[in-house]
């Protein structure tokens, strides 16, 4: 694989950081990748990304990129001549791609923090039912973006893919996790054969996390969080 000075701060369960990895192993390029410890940060990821302190950051010849969709972006136009290129050419296309990728963080992504994290049935209710009216709405993005060919950059993975690509373990695993199935073929037909197309993709199958390990990892994460929790009611009493 091609690349440089290239390091990728991440975990393995990270959606955020599996973007990441999805399009540098699209590009052909390669990589250290670095496992953090998030509850015992390095003082290279501190460092790298002083204002949120989180992952992914890549280290591109000693400069650190923060933010998944920024490396992505990142990644394509520093490495344009590698490979195919994942935002479209079209200036216009280009930034119905941008818009379409904020949508999936700000609705998408939100409403599964806000499904995973939920205390009550309610809440877990009105995350489920947000990440299904996203999936419903992203369904007529794929119809625009694809114009009826396999993937929402066109024959190829493109941005929007790779966005989407990145976080469909955690979807998969949600799934399992709430009792409700996301990519309907009855409801979103489009999606659902997407979901099953980019899974079998080479750069999948390396990056994405096994479900069933994701969900014991959830399962471990909120029985810790719900201790802390515990314990810090505990001792205000």
């Amino acid at each position: 694989m091609a690349g440089g000075e290239l390091k990728l701060l991440g975990t393995w369960a990270s959606p955020w950081a599996c973007r990441v990895r999805i399009a540098l192993h699209l590009k052909g390029l390669s990589y250290d990748f670095v496992e953090e410890d998030l509850d015992n940060k390095s003082d290279l990821l501190l460092a790298s990304n002083p204002v949120h302190k989180k992952v992914p950051v890549l280290i591109h010849e000693g400069k650190p990129i923060s933010e998944s969709h920024v490396i992505v972006q990142y990644i394509d136009e520093a490495f344009a001549s590698i490979g195919s290129s994942l935002l479209p050419l079209d200036p216009h296309e280009r930034a119905i791609a941008r818009f379409w990728g904020s949508y999936m963080d700000d609705k998408l992504l939100a409403a599964w923090v806000k499904a995973f994290k939920a205390k009550t049935e309610d809440e877990k209710f009105e995350g489920t039912k947000q990440i299904l009216e996203a999936v419903e709405t992203l369904e007529g993005a794929l119809r625009e973006c694809s114009k009826g060919k396999p993937f929402f950059g066109g024959d190829s993975v493109g941005y929007l893919d790779v966005m989407l690509g990145g976080i469909l373990s955690w979807l998969h695993g949600t799934e399992a996790l709430c009792g409700v199935k996301f990519f309907d073929p009855a409801k979103t037909p489009l999606l659902s054969a997407w979901a099953e197309r980019f899974g079998a993709l080479e750069a999948a199958k390396v990056v994405l996390p096994d479900v069933g390990r994701l969900v014991e990892f959830a399962k471990v994460r909120r029985a810790q969080q719900d201790a802390a929790e515990a314990a810090a009611v505990a001792a205000k009493n």
